[in-house]
This record gives structure tokens, sequence and C-alpha cells, in this order.
């Protein structure tokens, strides 16, 4: 990660004009709530039809300036992205061209060729995530919660244990995950190994009526590939719906206990 920090300094801008404009996205929708509660509070507890139609406006300006921002980060995190991806493509190859017979031989023509292209749009992708999601993640987790304590100390309390079992799974399957996405790419490294070797040597492998034999190496080491793929895809799949049921688990937890401390007027109709 350290050698990827000098391919940012030519998109300086870019890399905080994206992180910005997310976190002023992340503030607008923080604001919501408070919006929605003064218009309960206020509007519908006065029937003033003025007020809740002015905070319906508020609402709606939310909204549009969220969007903008939303728009604008992903532009700067895209551009930000596929440029250092560009960069770091071009290094690659004025790299590999300087390297010796001996040094390609042993790392491997399909290895090199899977860098260039499927790692190098990996990372690319996860410089656009980390530019978009990185920072706005955790600013609207712990927001939230600054807010919810700003309400009531003891329903605040729900985010309290809610924050970290979520942590525990989302750092748990990373830590999974991370060392079976390393055997699917050398995987993925052998089956592109054997389909260029097919392609060179296609006059050869007809000569000796090799072609069955070849095709079922070939079945075999895609299958291999498929399989970890798979198994890799069930463990990450995990991290969507067990934080689902985290989530909403915590909401019914909140509703439960904000509605009692409603019914004893503890807090007010928010």
């Amino acid at each position: 990660m350290r050698k990827l920090l000098k391919y940012f300094k030519g998109y300086k801008l870019e890399s905080i004009l994206g992180p910005l404009f997310k976190l002023l996205e992340a503030s607008f929708e923080l604001f919501v709530p408070l919006v929605m509660a003064q218009i309960i509070d206020v509007g519908i507890k006065n029937r003033d039809m003025g007020y809740i139609f002015r905070m319906g406006g508020v609402l709606v300006l939310l909204g549009v300036v969220g969007l903008t921002c939303s728009l604008t980060a992903q532009y700067f995190s895209a551009k930000a992205a596929v440029g250092i991806g560009t960069m770091l493509r071009n290094d690659l190859f004025r790299h590999i061209n300087t390297l010796s017979y001996k040094e390609i031989d042993t790392i491997g023509t399909s290895t090199l060729v899977t860098r260039m292209t499927s790692d190098i749009n990996q990372v690319q992708s996860g410089i656009n995530l980390v530019l978009r999601l990185f920072l706005r993640s955790p600013f609207i987790v712990f927001g939230a919660m600054v807010m919810a304590f700003t309400i009531n100390f003891k329903a605040a309390m729900i985010f309290v244990v809610t924050i970290p079992l979520l942590s525990v799974v989302v750092f748990g399957v990373m830590l999974i995950s991370m060392p079976l996405y390393k055997k699917v790419q050398k995987q993925l490294d052998q089956v592109l190994l054997t389909t260029r070797e097919n392609l060179l040597g296609a006059r050869v492998v007809r000569a000796f009526n090799r072609q069955d034999d070849e095709a079922e190496n070939f079945d075999q080491e895609n299958a291999l590939l498929v399989r970890l793929q798979v198994f890799v895809g069930k463990i990450s799949a995990l991290m969507n719906p067990v934080t689902y049921v985290i989530i909403n688990g915590a909401i019914i937890v909140l509703i439960w206990t904000g509605a009692w401390q409603v019914e004893d007027g503890i807090i007010s109709q928010v």
C-alpha cells in the first residue's frame, strides 16, 4: 500500500475532493432525522401544515444537495482511480520490459499477464471504493451514534453494542477471505498458463494427438479455480446477510425501547 502512495501525487486534488464530498453527503444524511424530528414534534403536534411543508422542502433540498455531492464524489474518485491505474499499468509494463529472459521464465508469462490486467483492475476498483466509502462509512456510523446520544443515552447504548458486532463480522470475513483470494489468484495464473501453452503449442498438440489430454487438463485446472472462487464467494457473501440481521435486530430493539420510553414520557415522539 505504501508503494501506491506515490501514484496519488498526480491526483492529490481528486483524492481529497472525492472523500470530502462524500463526507458532505453523509453530513446531509445525518441532518434528515433532525428535520423529521422537528416535523413530528412541532408540525404534526401543532397541526401546522405550513411548517410541515417548509420542513418538507428542507428535506427535498437536503436530498438534492446530497445527490449532487454524491455524484461529484463519484466523479473525482473515478478520475483518481482510473488515472492511478493507468500510471501503475504503464510503470509495470516499463518494468517488465527491463526483466531478463531468466526472470520472465521464473515469474511466468501468465503471472505477468494477470498482474498487468486483472490485478491492476482490482487495485483500481479498490482505490475507487476507498475514496468513496472508506471515510464515509465510519463517519455515518459514529455520526449516527453521536446523534443518538444527543437524543437519549439509554437508547444510544444499542449502538455501542451493535457497532462492535458489525466490526467483528466485517473484519472476521476479511481475515478469512484474504488468504483464500491469494489461492484463487495463484490458480488463475495456472489457468492462464495452461491456456497460453495450448495456444503456443497448438501445432505440437495436434501433431501428437494430445487434444483430449490437454482439454482434460484444462478442465481440471478450471474446475479447481471455480471451486475456489465459489468457496471464497460464499464466505464473502455471508457479510451482507449477517450485517443485515445485526442491523435490523438493532432497529427492532431500538424501536421497542423507544416505544416504551415514549409511552412513559421519557423521550418525545421521535
